[in-house]
């Protein structure tokens, strides 16, 4: 392996460290950029803020990005402050690691009426996404509906069913936290089109709905006992997750409610068909579903003639997420990922592209948890560094740090190292300690650069 490969990364989440991990244990030099002052991806912006312990998980990544062959560069974006055409020039490739930063729609009629949001909206919001910190969400409403049976939707019905006191100790965003103590929402609909047999979430999220201190899990009986297709499938082929996600339900359906204040209603086998109201979501249309073994050996929800109304004043879809493309690189719009065979990306004709790949959910699509993300990522590093070994790939000039940071700076781009961030890391942390909390999070762009800039004018420290 060539020991003096430069390699650029686009995007600074899961995949975007693990790739970095590889590529200098392989012996090579690594510059990482991220369009945000904040590194971590959705562990930061995503993981819901009651799961501390998932989001440990950052030390891993401060371990990568402390190697003397990293550099981070905060507050640039790909597109914008730096181009497609300027990386030939400074790095023998690229590595593409931007997640999936849009949501797939339900394409139902009223799905764009006031109070139907994505999910993504509302944990970006809630997490302190400087992009969503001015988003609003109607909180006055006495029911919600959460379309979808995965962990985002988990995390969405269990941050609307916690109390102001549990969502206190958490690092959520102040904004997030002031509203939702102010929430009048009773009932949190989750609604899944299959049965709990075939539910995406995990048996400890679902599990922990159950823990909630003052919101009862509630399941129709009907709903909960598994149809004689999906006790065919399970019985033939025991999973343990699965099974552990249908006795949880079951044991949800016999013990009813418990007389707290809020219900998370968890319903199975009905799809959303309408969003019905003038101007606002005022209730959302169901239809009944079965499922039918499909070709494949799965089962599939399908449509019955059986439809029911329930009145919920906002909707939350969480159905999946979807990649975004990016200037001058190849994008299946259908799948919403970067076209690439083992991480390299591929042309309109299934050719490899030159100096370039991809890794994490842009490579693959929404799929896994945070750590699904690091043999994916070593696959394309290793894809990579063969490539530079043999000579398949960009011949630059000038690599390397100097030059990287002498066009950040003939652009007049207000880049952040990583140190800096380390350094806005602790204030947060500071100011958490102070009310006893994780941290307090900084959630505007503008905000975290002053308090950059402010930190070098005392220090006589530039990035």
């Amino acid at each position: 392996m060539s020991a003096s490969a430069h390699v650029a990364i686009i995007g600074s989440g899961p995949a975007a460290f693990y790739a970095a991990e590889q590529v200098l244990k392989l012996g090579g030099n690594v510059a990482m950029f991220e369009r945000l002052p904040t590194p971590f991806g959705l562990v930061r912006g995503g993981v819901a803020p009651d799961h501390p312990k998932i989001k440990s998980v950052t030390k891993v990544y401060e371990r990568i990005a402390s190697h003397a062959n990293f550099r981070w560069y905060g507050h640039v974006e790909f597109g914008r402050d730096v181009l497609q055409e300027d990386l030939p020039g400074l790095f023998h490739a690229v590595i593409f690691a931007t997640g999936a930063q849009t949501d797939r729609r339900m394409g139902i009629p009223g799905e764009d009426l006031a109070g139907s949001h994505p999910a993504t909206e509302f944990v970006a919001w809630y997490n302190g996404h400087p992009d969503y910190q001015h988003h609003h969400f109607d909180l006055s409403v006495r029911a919600a509906a959460v379309v979808g049976n995965g962990n985002v939707a988990m995390d969405v019905a269990r941050i609307l069913a916690r109390t102001p006191e549990e969502l206190a100790e958490t690092d959520i965003a102040d904004n997030a936290l002031e509203a939702l103590r102010h929430s009048q929402i009773e009932t949190i609909y989750v609604l899944g089109r299959r049965g709990p047999a075939q539910a995406a979430y995990t048996t400890p999220e679902i599990k922990e709905l159950g823990e909630l201190s003052d919101a009862d899990v509630i399941v129709l009986p009907e709903e909960s006992a598994l149809d004689p297709l999906s006790a065919a499938a399970l019985s033939a082929s025991p999973d343990r997750g699965t099974q552990g996600n249908v006795d949880t339900i079951a044991r949800y359906a016999a013990q009813g409610p418990q007389g707290k204040r809020r219900h998370v209603v968890m319903r199975f086998l009905v799809s959303p068909v309408r969003l019905i109201g003038e101007t606002h979501v005022e209730a959302i249309e169901l239809v009944r579903n079965e499922l039918v073994a499909a070709p494949d050996g799965s089962l599939r929800a399908r449509a019955t003639d059986k439809t029911e109304v329930l009145p919920v004043g906002l909707v939350f879809r969480s159905i999946g997420y979807k990649g975004v493309s990016l200037p001058g690189v190849p994008f299946d719009d259908g799948r919403g990922v970067i076209p690439n065979a083992s991480g390299r990306v591929l042309d309109a004709d299934g050719h490899p592209v030159t100096g370039e790949y991809a890794a994490g959910w842009i490579k693959r699509g929404p799929s896994g948890i945070i750590g699904t993300n690091k043999p994916d990522s070593i696959e394309t590093a290793n894809a990579l560094m063969e490539d530079v070994a043999a000579g398949r790939c960009w011949q630059p000039a000038q690599p390397g740090p100097a030059s990287v940071e002498a066009l950040l700076t003939s652009r007049g781009i207000d880049w952040m190292s990583f140190e800096e961030w380390q350094a806005l890391d602790a204030e947060e942390t500071a100011r958490g300690q102070a009310s006893g909390r994780p941290r307090v999070k900084y959630t505007d762009v503008d905000t975290m650069m002053h308090t950059v800039h402010d930190r070098r004018d005392s220090t006589g420290q530039q990035h």
